[in-house]
């Protein structure tokens, strides 16, 4: 009677006990999306960080440019405040989307300086316009590597917060697309300088 009475047992203890792994196994699968989730989130976020310490950088450099191209451009002001208003735009932008487009603003007047600047042979040769030309030139580049890995984090986001069975936690913790940081149409034209 005993041993029938602890095989009786014996099944919905194992049953139990398989169905406690079975759970933990499921808790822990889910901890590990949330996880990944999470660690994909933040990495856009640190790509964006990292994007606008470059915006700032770049923008701490203009008034040395200006400085710079003030005595050999007098009648070129309206180049100049251009400049400096799209630094200040740059500076004043809040978000992503609102600082992807003053970068825009300000890498076309930027674009604009230096194509001027073409007409001016004592300043091309400037030594401190060159070194500011090429320290903005290197900055665009970073920020150009700097969006396209801020891109692929959101792609990589994107792409799994769309996947089964990420989708569904994803759906219940509110993950949301991210934007990706694009041109726009003006800055893909090419820069006309008008003298």
């Amino acid at each position: 009677m005993i041993l029938m009475l602890l095989q009786m047992l014996a099944l919905p203890i194992c049953l139990g006990f398989l169905g406690l792994i079975l759970g933990a196994l499921l808790l822990f699968y889910l901890f590990s999306i949330y996880n990944g989730l999470i660690s994909l989130k933040n990495n856009i976020e640190r790509a964006w960080a990292n994007i606008d310490v470059l915006l700032k950088q770049r923008s701490d450099l203009i008034p040395n440019l200006v400085e710079t191209v003030k005595g050999y451009m007098k009648h070129e002001r309206g180049v100049l405040e251009e400049l400096t208003r799209m630094r200040s735009e740059m500076l004043s932008a809040q978000g992503p989307v609102q600082k992807a487009k003053a970068s825009e603003h300000l890498t076309s007047a930027l674009k604009s300086i230096f194509a001027v600047a073409e007409n001016y042979p004592q300043l091309r040769a400037s030594e401190n316009f060159l070194q500011l030309q090429n320290q903005i030139s290197a900055i665009e580049n970073q920020i150009a590597d700097r969006r396209e890995f801020y891109n692929e984090s959101v792609l990589l986001f994107n792409t799994r917060i769309h996947s089964i069975p990420d989708t569904i936690l994803a759906g219940m913790m509110g993950f949301r697309d991210k934007e990706y940081f694009k041109a726009t149409e003006e800055e893909k034209k090419n820069v006309k300088v008008e003298l």
